[in-house]
Formats: structure tokens, C-alpha cells, sequence
């Protein structure tokens, strides 16, 4: 640390957020890495149960410094965050929300990453507390992680330490006309600009927690903003990667995660005006950025239903989302020897729906999991399936040949034979 500049500066975003506020500070205050190269710009955004007066509360007792802004309601944690980041004097920032809470060594552990790796962004492990949290990236920590073939492209939330500089060297701040998805679009632009991104998670970082009182600084709305969010994420994208594989490979996130639940089970429950104005929403999209090499990517019943919705086949889409909605197994075909695998969901082979086979084809990493499926090699040849244990041969069969073979020579030596060139070859 140069000066009195802190290392971190925290920036709690908060509305309606007690009691929960409570746990949240509190991590804040138990920080291993000390109040010294810590500080907190919290900003209350119009709540009505005494989040602003805790807030100003804890800034008077709290041994870091603390700064407490409170505003009218704007409708989105993108605003106060945005409000934080003005204020943030630290070499990092780290956005942390009101309901969650931090590891008691995470901004210390955060911290020493980002300064030893030279990376701008730093991730930490992430648990849920009554709800769900990203898996994937936490295998092992990784100094300098790829956007591109790792799987941190999953966790686009906020909650990670950005090098400050960064930020501010590309004017970066949370659009707040999005609704939802402001995180995940300010996170990607970061991966993108970053001079590298680390993973720490050998540490529980963050705790995130799932609110049972459906109090939550993001604004509601139906289907229309998830497409607004799909659609600027994957134009930051095609901005950013030119046309190939890797900007498939980042493609496949917002196809997955935000485009797709839109024909999910959520579709059969939508009215026929809803459906087909989300079939006009996508649209556009799938014209725009679908390609073979983000469908090959996909499974085959997400596959499936994209195809459909980029033909405009909304008869077909909805008997597809009933059987995967109704978790029904499709029919597995297998041909050419094995290696290749055909998921028969809806109107596969059926002359009148001219639905490709390819679209039902698996691709090995789903096909591994069919019985008799056999891998193309690199050589372009089958390898061979794995033979189950129980499918080997028994051991008595083996002692039965044994004893063969020595019956065979011992009646060889006795007519005078040697049995080491028997046949021309040794034995």
C-alpha cells in the first residue's frame, strides 16, 4: 500500500437488507486483512427498514473508514454500485451486497492473489447459504484463468475484487437501463479488458444468501428484460472477439443461462401473446450470433429447442419443451458402428418436420454416457468401448487353457520335440 491509499474499497449496495445487513457488516469488520487497508463506501437506496440508520450506525464505531450515501430508490443495484465506485479511493474494488457476507480471510487472501498473479480480476469460491452457488470454477485455484476455455464465464455476478485502474482506464460502470444482467455484462467486459483473472478456491470467499422474504435490490419484470440482457451481453461480445471459435466458446453462456429458460417449462405456462413475442425477441438473436459451432457446443435437447426457435417452428417447439419439461429420456440410436450417437426427442426422422439429424446428434462428451458408444480417435478410427468387469473372462477359463498349453507340451517333449521351436517360433 502507497500512503494512506487503502488496498480495497468495499462498495455495499443496500436496500431493504435487514436483518441480513447485520451478518454482512459484520464479515466486513472481521476482515483478517486488517481496518487499515480497508474501506467502505455503502450506499442505502431508498429502504424503509432502518438499513440507512444501521448503516450510519456502524460508520461511527467501525475502525475502517466508512462513507454512507442514501438516495432515492433507482430501481437496481447497478445505480448505488456505480454511486460506490465513484467514491472508491482503494487499488481495488470489491462489490459486496447487503444480504451476503464474506470469509473472514477473503479480502486478504483476494488481495495477495491480485498482487502476486498481476491479474485485474480475482475470483474467490463461492458457497450458497439456502440457495444455490457456481460449482464449476472452483476445482482448483488458478493464477491466471482463460475466459475463453475456462468455465469462469459461468460466474459473471459482481461479487469479485477488480483492480481499480482497469475500471477507470475504460470509463467501466453497470448499466443501469438493464433491469437485470447489469453484473454479468460488466463482469464479461472485465474478463475481456483484463490483463489476466485469477481463481482462489482452496478459501470459501463469499457466502451468498438466499433471502426467504423475497426482498431483493433487483427489479422485477417479466420476460422482456432477459432478452434486453441476452441481447447486450452478446453484443459485447461480438464487439469485443471477432466471428470463430472463441467467440462461440463465450457465446454459449448467454444461449445457455439467459436465452434458453425462456423455452423452458416457464413456455408452457405462457400465453399464446407471450410465446409469440418471445419467438420475436429471439429471433433477431439467433440470426445475428447462433452459429454451428455454439449448437455443437449444446446438448441435444438445448440444441434442439434454439433450432426450433430459429426456424420459427412454434408448433414443434412446444411438443419439444412438454417432453423435456415431463423429464422424459429420449430413445438413444446408435449407428455407425458405435460412434455415432442419435437422441431421438421429438420429430426426430419425421419426413414433414425437416428437422436436420445433426441437431439430434450427441456430441462425445453426452454420448459417452450411452451404452456401446465408441469414440472417434484422433486417427479418425473407433476406439475401442470399455469392457465392464463383469464381462471379462472368468478366471477358470483362463486356468483351463493354461493347463491345455501345458498338457500340449509336456506330450511334445516326450516324443523328442523341443518345445522352444515348435511350430518355427519360440514358445
Amino acid at each position: 500500500m502507497s500512503g494512506t491509499q487503502p488496498d480495497v474499497t468495499v462498495v455495499i449496495g443496500a436496500y431493504e437488507a435487514m436483518p441480513y445487513l447485520i451478518d454482512c457488516l459484520a464479515s466486513v469488520e472481521a476482515q483478517s486483512i486488517g481496518p487499515e487497508r480497508v474501506e467502505v463506501v455503502a450506499v442505502d437506496d431508498g429502504s424503509t427498514d432502518g438499513t440507512g440508520e444501521y448503516l450510519e450506525e456502524f460508520a461511527a464505531r467501525a475502525a475502517m473508514p466508512v462513507t454512507v450515501i442514501r438516495q432515492r430508490n433507482s430501481g437496481g443495484p447497478g445505480g448505488p454500485r456505480n454511486v460506490g465506485l465513484s467514491l472508491a479511493t482503494g487499488r481495488y474494488v470489491f462489490f459486496l451486497d447487503a444480504d451476503d457476507r464474506l470469509g473472514a480471510e477473503a479480502l486478504e487472501r483476494l488481495v495477495a492473489m491480485g498482487d502476486r498473479a498481476g491479474t485485474d480480476v480475482v475470483l474467490g469460491r463461492v458457497e450458497g447459504v439456502n440457495r444455490g452457488a457456481p460449482q464449476s470454477m472452483w476445482r482448483r485455484t488458478v493464477e491466471r484463468a482463460d475466459v475463453f476455455s475456462s468455465p469462469i464465464k459461468y460466474t459473471l455476478s459482481a461479487q469479485k475484487l477488480f483492480r481499480r485502474s482497469l475500471l477507470e482506464r475504460h470509463g467501466m460502470r453497470f448499466d443501469e437501463s438493464l433491469w437485470t444482467g447489469e453484473d454479468a455484462l460488466f463482469t464479461m467486459e472485465a474478463y475481456l479488458r483484463a490483463d489476466g483473472v485469477s481463481v482462489v478456491a482452496d478459501y470459501t470467499c463469499y457466502y451468498l444468501v438466499g433471502r426467504s422474504d423475497g426482498k431483493h435490490v433487483t427489479r422485477t419484470g417479466g420476460h422482456l428484460p432477459r432478452f434486453d440482457s441476452a441481447r447486450a451481453l452478446m453484443r459485447l461480445i461480438a464487439e469485443h472477439v471477432p466471428e470463430g471459435e472463441r467467440r462461440d466458446q463465450l457465446m454459449v453462456r448467454p444461449f445457455r443461462v439467459t436465452l434458453l429458460p425462456q423455452f423452458g417449462p416457464r413456455y408452457l405456462e405462457d400465453g399464446k401473446e407471450v410465446r409469440r413475442h418471445k419467438l420475436e425477441l429471439a429471433g433477431p438473436l439467433l440470426d445475428a450470433y447462433w452459429t454451428e459451432g455454439v449448437a455443437r457446443r449444446l446438448r441435444v435437447q438445448e440444441r434442439l429447442r434454439l433450432h426450433l426457435v430459429a426456424e420459427r417452428r412454434p408448433r414443434l417447439l412446444l411438443d419439444v419443451v412438454r417432453f423435456v419439461a415431463a423429464e422424459k429420456e429420449p430413445e438413444a440410436r446408435l449407428e455407425g458402428e458405435g460412434t455415432r450417437v442419435y437422441l431421438a426427442y421429438p420429430h426426430f426422422r419425421r419426413w414433414w418436420a425437416r428437422v436436420p439429424d445433426a441437431v439430434y446428434l450427441a456430441e462425445p462428451a453426452e454420448a459417452r454416457g450411452v451404452p456401446g458408444y465408441r469414440e472417434v480417435g484422433a486417427g479418425g478410427r473407433p476406439k475401442s468401448p470399455s469392457k465392464p468387469a463383469s464381462k471379462s473372462r472368468p478366471k477358470s477359463a483362463v486356468v483351463l487353457k493354461a493347463r491345455r498349453r501345458a498338457g500340449s507340451l509336456a506330450r511334445r517333449v516326450i516324443r523328442g520335440r523341443r518345445p522352444e521351436t515348435v511350430g518355427g517360433r519360440s514358445s
